[in-house]
């Protein structure tokens, strides 16, 4: 897999999440739309960290896993 097709893939999850969470009104949908989000944001930080031979993207999703865990308990 290519960087651009990382980047295709993960902006088009985001653009889904995010018109998901602007046009719904019932919260179950907004929180699913933030973990969407969340998701793709994650997706790149792995992807990006792999490609840079570095471990803190994957440290970073890690956190940020645990924050759209709390987060889906608060749901």
């Amino acid at each position: 897999m290519g960087q651009e097709f990382v980047l295709l893939i993960s902006a088009s999850i985001f653009c889904v999440g995010a018109a998901g969470f602007i046009i719904r009104r019932n919260p179950l949908i907004m929180f699913m739309s933030v973990e969407l989000m969340l998701n793709s944001v994650n997706f790149l930080l792995i992807t990006y960290s792999s490609f840079l031979n570095s471990l803190d993207g994957q440290i970073f999703a890690l956190f940020t896993m645990t924050v759209a865990a709390a987060e889906l308990v608060v749901g």
